[in-house]
Formats: structure tokens, C-alpha cells, sequence
């Protein structure tokens, strides 16, 4: 059984009394990555190489970033990418991509994806002059609508899907989409930022030649990481500097690492794989995930539970079958910003905004801004959800 107060007691900043409820824009971070970013930063480093003990540190600060990432996506190293953030990441490859596209190909985005995963494939569609087509979701449930895929044609060259909506939790079936895709040669672009803070994501399950994500979603540091097959990635050919590596994953990395956040990546890693058992780091990480995510999973009913007595007062967007511990909801009579403040006071931090959902808020007929997202991590506990309830109904009364 997962031990949430052991596991809290690792997280100086949640003596401060807040009780977070905004770890879907990002969780709180672990004493065990701090220190081992200003062990990283503090200790010998210099640039990358083999003479001494400064530049072997950089070495291994970055191989060993590219093994823990691999390990949690199941990825391979040499295919692991740092970014300065996933939506960096994803407008570098749509750039890349598009260069081989021309007018009457085909992109394939979908409702259910953050911004990041929307906007830079659009606009790569828009400079190369190729069409958009959309795959929905049906607002009654947050799931994704499975008769749009008839637009998925021998005209598309790629297919960009969330592996986990960040606005309503829905993980839709990636792999069913890949399959599609990949019937009629078109590439798939996985958002996995969302779904890789709640799972242990398999690139290879679900069928993605390309897989974003952000460690600080996981308890790491702020930047990104690509993940994708050596092959593929020896195919493209993004701009770089001429002295820089053309090795992969090297040329898909501009400038000097940040040494520090790489280790800090893999000390997450490695505390969550610390939680689970078995031989290898993959198998620890998958079995910790499933710990964790029966852990948030008693935690969200409690949730729901508690919103559904507060009768309709509120709606709950989020009822996917299959979806994370995050709930989205709207309020009847009470601004979305206002009641955050109230809960705010209570040191219970509930976030009202957009969330980068512009067009899950198209698709539900909301407006943007028009409610408040519940988000559940490892750490969160029954003391939480207490006040996050109590909170509610007074703001709600």
C-alpha cells in the first residue's frame, strides 16, 4: 500500500500548510531533486568529455537524464531529446517536419490537447500549405469522439493526439489512433505531459513515433524531453549550429546542456521508481505508477463524491471511463477566479484560468476561463480533499 505520508514528509514545501490542488500546471519538488541539482551545479563540471572528474560529471549527468527518461516512457537513450520545455520541443519538430509537407497534404490535431500540441502543427500547416483536420470529442462525456477518425486519409502526414487531456483527465486510445495513422504512413506526435505525471508511459503501446514530456509534471525540474526512436530521429534534420554534434539525439539540442536539471530529472525518476519493486528501473517505475495511481484513484472519488452532494451548484466536465485523477469543474452561480481567491485564503490552491485548453473550451461550449481544475499528485492526501470540500461548500453556500 502506497505510504502518502512517508512519501510527503520528502517535500520541504508542503509544511507551508497548502494544500495543492494545481499539480497539473506542475507539481512540488522533492528535497532529493534539489540537492541533487546543486550537487550537480556545485560539484566539478565543465564541458562534456573524459579527462577529468568535471567534464566525466557532465557526461554523466546527461546519460544519465537520457536512462531515466528512457526507463519511464520505455524508450531507448540514444532517443531522448532535451528541451528547454515540451511546447519548444514540439515547435522545433513541427518545423522540422514541415519542411517535406505541400499543399494537399494533410495534419490531424485534436479537442482534447493542450495548446502546445495544437497551435505549432497548425501553424507549420499554415506556412506549408497543407490542411488541418480535427479529431473530436464528445462533450457529454470528455471522450474522444472514435467516428472522426475517418479523417485520418491517405493525404495525412501526421497525427498529433494528448496521451491525457490536461484540462478533463480523458486518456484517450492512443494506440487505436496510431494504428490508424500509421495504415495510411503518417506520423504520430504524442503529448504524454499530462499522462506521464499519473502512469509510466509506453511509447511503443501506444503506437508514437514522437512522445513529448515535462519532468517538473513528475516531481523534476523545469524543462522537457522528446522521445522517439534513433532512426526516425537520424531522418530529420532541424537547423544547428555547423561545429555542433550531428549525432542523434546531440543534434536536436542547442547550446550547452543545463547539467543541473538533467540530474535533477533523473533524481525524480529515481524516487518514483523507489516506490515500486522489482529487478529493473522499469519495472520499479511501473510498479510504483500503479501504486500511485490506486492511491489517487480512492482520493478522486472521495472528490466526486463530495462535488456530486453539492448538487448543481457545480458541473463536472470530467467522465471519461478512462482518465487521470484531474477534474474540471464549472459553477452555477459563482466566478470561477472568485472562488479560487476564497479557497486561496484557506491556503487551498484550486486554479481558475485557461489552462492552455482553448479548444477543449471550444468543443464543451464554454468559455474560456469558465472554471476550476481539481488536480490530484502522489503526495496529495485525505487532509487535503477534507479541505478542499469544506472549502467548497462554504464558497459555494
Amino acid at each position: 500500500m502506497f505510504d502518502v505520508s512517508a512519501f510527503r514528509a520528502g517535500f520541504p514545501s508542503l509544511a507551508s500548510g497548502i494544500a495543492h490542488f494545481d499539480n497539473p500546471g506542475g507539481t512540488q519538488t522533492p528535497a532529493v531533486v534539489g540537492e541533487a541539482i546543486a550537487r550537480t551545479l556545485t560539484g566539478p563540471l565543465s564541458q562534456r568529455g573524459s579527462a577529468t572528474t568535471s567534464q566525466r560529471n557532465a557526461e554523466e549527468a546527461v546519460a544519465g537524464f537520457r536512462s531515466a527518461v528512457a526507463d519511464l516512457m520505455n524508450g531507448v537513450p540514444g532517443g531522448v531529446v532535451h528541451g528547454r520545455s515540451a511546447t519548444a520541443l514540439t515547435y522545433d519538430v513541427s518545423r522540422t517536419l514541415a519542411r517535406a509537407w505541400s499543399p494537399g497534404d494533410e495534419v490531424v490535431v485534436c479537442e482534447l490537447d493542450h495548446d502546445s500540441n495544437v497551435r505549432p502543427w497548425i501553424q507549420a500547416a499554415e506556412r506549408a500549405g497543407a490542411t488541418v483536420r480535427w479529431l473530436r470529442l464528445v462533450p457529454a462525456t470528455g471522450e474522444l469522439d472514435l467516428s472522426s477518425l475517418d479523417v485520418i486519409t491517405e493525404r495525412t502526414r501526421l497525427v498529433a493526439l494528448t496521451a491525457a487531456s490536461n484540462l478533463l483527465g480523458t486518456r484517450p486510445p492512443v494506440a487505436t489512433v496510431a494504428e490508424r495513422a500509421h495504415q495510411v504512413g503518417a506520423l504520430v506526435h504524442v503529448d504524454a505531459v499530462h499522462h506521464a505525471a499519473h502512469a509510466a508511459p509506453d511509447v511503443t503501446a501506444m503506437g508514437a513515433d514522437l512522445v513529448v514530456c515535462s519532468p517538473y509534471k513528475f516531481f523534476g525540474p523545469h524543462c522537457g524531453a522528446l522521445i522517439a526512436d534513433p532512426a526516425l530521429l537520424d531522418t530529420l534534420r532541424p537547423d544547428k549550429l555547423l561545429p555542433s554534434s550531428d549525432a542523434v539525439p546531440e543534434r536536436f539540442e542547442l547550446g550547452t546542456l543545463p547539467y543541473e536539471l538533467l540530474a535533477g530529472v533523473t533524481a525524480a525518476v529515481d524516487l518514483i521508481a523507489s516506490l515500486g519493486t522489482g529487478s529493473s528501473r522499469r519495472e520499479r517505475l511501473v510498479s510504483a505508477a500503479a501504486s500511485i495511481a490506486d492511491h489517487e484513484l480512492r482520493l478522486r472519488v472521495r472528490i466526486e463524491e463530495g462535488l456530486a452532494a453539492l448538487g448543481d451548484r457545480l458541473t463536472l466536465h470530467s467522465r471519461a471511463v478512462d482518465r487521470t485523477s484531474t477534474l474540471f469543474v464549472t459553477l452555477r452561480d459563482r466566478e470561477p477566479a472568485d472562488v479560487h481567491e476564497e479557497l486561496a485564503k484557506q491556503d487551498v490552491l484550486v486554479p481558475a484560468g485557461t489552462f492552455y485548453a482553448h479548444e477543449t473550451f471550444r468543443a464543451l461550449g464554454l468559455p474560456v476561463d469558465s472554471g476550476l481544475r481539481i488536480g490530484l499528485a502522489a503526495y496529495s492526501d485525505d487532509a487535503d480533499v477534507d479541505r478542499l470540500l469544506d472549502g467548497l461548500a462554504g464558497a459555494l453556500a
